[in-house]
This record gives C-alpha cells, sequence and structure tokens, in this order.
C-alpha cells in the first residue's frame, strides 16, 4: 500500500509526460482493438452478404466462382440452367421459396439482375435483416426498375427517371437496348452488400428487350419490335443464371443438395453460400492479417515510447531513487515501484483506449453497417480483445520493469551527491 501510495505521488508530479504516455498508448489501444472489431465485422459481413439462403444452385462449375456470380455479381457463368430445371426445383415439397436469377446486362457500369418479386421477399442479409425500400415499391409491370442505394445515389436518379439497359458490362462493343425504357419505381434501402450496386427487372423484361436476339447478337439491319408489341409475345425465360434457394426444414440441406448435383435434367450444382464464402475469405482474408499487424506495430511504438520515457526520467529522479535506497529500499522495492507506475500509466492508456473504442463503435456502427456492411456491436466484446488487451498492458509492465534493471545499478552515492 506504501509503495503504490508513493507510486501515484510520483505518477502525479511527472503528470504531464505521463499523460502524453497514455493518451499515446490510449490511441495506439483504440487503433489496435478497432481493427480486430473490424476485422471480426468484415468477415461477418462478407459472411452474412446472403443471409437465410440454404443452396445457391447454378450450372456445374467451382462453388466459389458460382457464389461469385450469383451473389455478388462478378464474372460470367460457365453457362446457364434451364428454365424448366428452375420450375422443377422450386416444386420440390422441401423447398420453401426459390429466387431466380438472370445477368448479363447493365446499365453504366452496375449489374442488372433479372428476378421476380419473390426477390424482395425473401432475400435477407445480415443476420436475416430483410430488404426494405427507402422510397417507392418492388416492380410490377413489364418496364419497371429497381435500383439499389448506391446506383441512385451515384446516379442521382429518382422514382419516375427513365433509364435504359446496355447488353454486357457496357465495354467496348456493347449495344443498349435504347428502343425500350425502363421507369424507375423503387429505391432499396442501402445496405451494405452487393444489392446496393444493382438493377432489378422482372425476368420478362430481360426477355422483352431481348426479342429478336440470335445467340447474344441484336438483330441485322437495326430491327426492333416496338415497345407496344411486345407484351403480345411469350416472355416466360428459357433459361437463367442461377437461382436461390431457401428450405423449409435445414437439415435436409444436404439431401436436396444431393438430389440436385444428381439432377437428370441438367448438370447442375448446389451449394452452400456459408462454406463457398468460408473458402473465398481464406484467399482476401490476408488484407485483415495484414491490417492487424500494422496495428499491433503501432502499438509495439506505443510501448517503445512508454520504456524511453520511463530510461529518461531515470536521470531526472537519481535522487528519488537514491533517497529510497538509502532508507532501505531494496532492489525488489524499486522494481516494484517501477513496475506499480508501469501497470497505472498501461492500465490507464488501456481503460482509455476501450473507453474510446466503445464510444467510437457507437457513433459509427449504425453507419458502417448501412454504408459498408460491417455490423460492429458497440457493447460486444471477444475473448480475442480480451487477449490482445492483456497482451498490451502486460507489454507494457515489461517496459517499465526492465529500466528498473538500470536504476538498481546506479551507485548510491550517485543520487546523493550534487552535480554542478
Amino acid at each position: 500500500m506504501n509503495l503504490l501510495r508513493l507510486a501515484l505521488r510520483s505518477a502525479w508530479n511527472r503528470r504531464v509526460t505521463l499523460a502524453l504516455i497514455v493518451c499515446a498508448i490510449a490511441l495506439s489501444v483504440t487503433m489496435l482493438l478497432g481493427v480486430e472489431r473490424a476485422r471480426i465485422a468484415a468477415r461477418e459481413g462478407f459472411s452474412q452478404a446472403v443471409s437465410g439462403t440454404d443452396l445457391v444452385v447454378g450450372a456445374r462449375t467451382s462453388p466459389i466462382q458460382l457464389v461469385l456470380y450469383a451473389v455478388f455479381h462478378l464474372g460470367e457463368a460457365t453457362n446457364n440452367m434451364l428454365w424448366k430445371s428452375e420450375q422443377q426445383i422450386a416444386g420440390d415439397p422441401a423447398v420453401a421459396w426459390a429466387i431466380p436469377i438472370s445477368l448479363g446486362d447493365s446499365h453504366r457500369g452496375f449489374p442488372t439482375v433479372g428476378t421476380t418479386p419473390a426477390f424482395f421477399e425473401h432475400f435477407k442479409y445480415s443476420l436475416g435483416a430483410p430488404l426494405a425500400f427507402s422510397a417507392g415499391r418492388p416492380f410490377s409491370g413489364l418496364f419497371d426498375t429497381v435500383l439499389g442505394a448506391d446506383v441512385a445515389s451515384h446516379l442521382g436518379y429518382r422514382l419516375g427517371d427513365a433509364i435504359t439497359l446496355t447488353h454486357g458490362s457496357g465495354g467496348i462493343g456493347s449495344v443498349e437496348h435504347a428502343d425500350k425504357p425502363f421507369t424507375v419505381v423503387g429505391i432499396l434501402a442501402r445496405t451494405g452488400t452487393p444489392v446496393d450496386r444493382s438493377v432489378f427487372v422482372s425476368l420478362e423484361a430481360i426477355e422483352a428487350i431481348h426479342l429478336g436476339w440470335q445467340g447474344g447478337a441484336p438483330p441485322p439491319g437495326g430491327f426492333s419490335i416496338p415497345e407496344q408489341f411486345v407484351r403480345k409475345f411469350d416472355l416466360t425465360p428459357k433459361t437463367i443464371t442461377a437461382m436461390l434457394v431457401g428450405l423449409r426444414n435445414r437439415a435436409a440441406v444436404f439431401h436436396v443438395q444431393r438430389a440436385i448435383n444428381e439432377f437428370a435434367g441438367e448438370p447442375l450444382m448446389a451449394v452452400l453460400p456459408g462454406v463457398a464464402l468460408d473458402q473465398l475469405w481464406q484467399v482476401v482474408g490476408v488484407v485483415e492479417k495484414s491490417l492487424l499487424a500494422v496495428s499491433a506495430l503501432v502499438v509495439v511504438v506505443g510501448i517503445a515510447g512508454m520504456a524511453a520515457a520511463v530510461l529518461a526520467s531515470l536521470n531526472e529522479r537519481r535522487r528519488e531513487l537514491s533517497i529510497l535506497r538509502s532508507v532501505g529500499a531494496g532492489p525488489r522495492h524499486i522494481v516494484a515501484l517501477l513496475g506499480i507506475e508501469a501497470l497505472l500509466v498501461t492500465g490507464s492508456g488501456a481503460a482509455l483506449g476501450v473507453a474510446l473504442l466503445v464510444a467510437l463503435s457507437a457513433l459509427t456502427g449504425p453507419w458502417l453497417e448501412s454504408n459498408y456492411g460491417l455490423p460492429i456491436n458497440a457493447l460486444g466484446w471477444s475473448v480475442d480483445e480480451s487477449l490482445l488487451l492483456a497482451a498490451v498492458v502486460a507489454a507494457g509492465f515489461a517496459a517499465g520493469v526492465l529500466p528498473a534493471y538500470r536504476a538498481c545499478r546506479l551507485a548510491l552515492a550517485d543520487g546523493l551527491t550534487p552535480r554542478l
């Protein structure tokens, strides 16, 4: 208790220097734990880009590629699947709902997703959150379209605006479907998922804008079927890119997956999205490890600064330590004194860093989740965060105790002899 009181009074006499060290440690801890919390949130958000979907079904390819173009709308499908296959799978008694997806067109760089109104009803993200509309409603007319939040904000669209789609990704040689414009009838609320960067139309609309096309090429001579006559044709799709499937009982997922993989009508593949996303994260997860390493280096710099400050202060505290030794304080007392001070400084910095982290998480958490899909819980705490915090405190204690060895080697008369 006497050493603690002495350590507190000694620290108070050097309060300005130690306050700066506490702030440096606090910022280092905030960055370290903030990166760890963002890393966990990024992984959860990535794995929850599609939630509640039991299977992703498409033509046979690699599981990662199937999830990339069916969920993230990246890359291209190796082949399409037949519409009648989708209908047969959707009619399975074990299937609760099915969402067909048709890709291939775009609008000013944003992918176009042909689907049904079931998409807005059954698609979930981030631990089962449903899609919501910030304005408007789902499409119902043939040439209605619903925009993701990023599409609407980046291009400045509002309800009632007219847009046209482009065949392909919009690169060189792409053909615009200028003769069949769409009307914006809905804008989705921000989700932080690929939904934000997508343009949604009906499957019938995809068929309508491609009437008369052969092999992915427009009719020769610029011929096109006028919009008023399009509805007279059968617009039932012949093929789709993929489908999302939800089951009545998730215990049957492997049974249904095996049945789809052995589908007699055509070669298909059913993928558990969570498994494929975990595999994909192993590839891109090196970024999170790099960020964690950088933040750890910041903490090391902060601890090294504390050790340097303690070493520098030993010269100022020569007389104080010598007087303590002259009244009977042994090496263990000196070590304990400096160790207590190191714990006080490191513990205060760590506590301040945690408080700052909680405050920042509470202030920025909703914004990060809505804009970047990072589900951050301000009051949540993980075992990894506890281990990192303990490591910081232990390192700070060691950095404060090590200079005590030099303090004990100073001669007793060294601090009691006046220097001119």
